[in-house]
């Protein structure tokens, strides 16, 4: 059964790295299809050139370079703050805060705590990568053939499907921990504390822990939708000897 799961979880990236294939070459999504029809095999069972053993290899590699790109980017500095994509806001209830302190001069009481709740998440993210292995790893046949019959973003899909629930379990607990250490908490209660010397204020709350974990998901996902348009599409996203071998016509 772990040589049919991983057989199947082939035809995950199989299916994002078939753009660039010449007229009459046999794609590597085609040389999936042949091992699904072929489940019944040994581990030495190949498509073309290749064993399954060597799909199983590049499979993890491209899992490893394409988690990694994702963190790498909004693990680092400003990953999150910067971006017009992902950048978190305060949250909805929270507006009404910023803007009676705008009024009275003081709007960088708010600035500070959403810079801060940016760099919560930024801090959180890498947590996340071991988690795409699990993902792999729980892939079924099923799974695999929904994929292959699915639109351009079914790997990413089939990611969110598995991956929201523990992806924000674990991640809950570091951001918790991560809204202390980057100041947030005291900058909002320092903002709320003004806040609330304003007369005739309307009382607000905010669950920033949640509010930053939702995004940080949010954010975590639109990314590696990109990243599976990428190495569909280009094949220098194929980075490292292992990927060009294996995910090669």
């Amino acid at each position: 059964m772990a040589i049919k799961q991983l057989t199947a979880a082939c035809v995950l990236l199989a299916g994002m790295v078939t753009a660039s294939q010449p007229a009459g070459a046999q794609s590597f999504l085609d040389k999936g299809k042949d091992l699904l029809k072929g489940l019944g095999g040994s581990s030495s069972t190949s498509a073309g050139a290749l064993s399954v053993t060597d799909i199983a290899a590049g499979l993890k590699e491209a899992l490893r370079v394409g988690s990694e790109r994702v963190v790498g980017t909004l693990g680092a500095a400003d990953g999150f703050n910067k971006s017009p994509d992902v950048h978190i806001p305060l949250p909805d209830t929270l507006q009404k805060v910023q803007s009676a302190l705008s009024k009275i001069g003081m709007s960088s009481l708010a600035d500070d705590v959403e810079l801060r709740l940016n760099r919560a998440a930024e801090a959180a993210v890498p947590k996340a990568k071991s988690l795409f292995v699990d993902a792999i790893s729980a892939m079924t046949v099923d799974d695999a053939k929904d994929i292959l019959n699915g639109p351009k973003d079914a790997a990413t899909q089939y990611f969110r499907s598995k991956m929201s629930a523990p992806l924000a379990a674990d991640m809950k607990p570091i951001i918790d921990t991560q809204l202390s250490e980057v100041g947030a908490i005291a900058a909002y209660d320092k903002m709320m504390g003004q806040y609330k010397s304003l007369p005739f204020v309307p009382d607000v709350k905010a669950n920033l822990t949640d509010h930053v974990l939702t995004k940080a998901i949010d954010g975590v996902f639109l990314y590696l939708g990109r990243e599976e348009a990428a190495i569909r599409e280009n094949p220098a996203k194929r980075t490292t000897e292992l990927l060009q071998k294996v995910f090669a016509k």
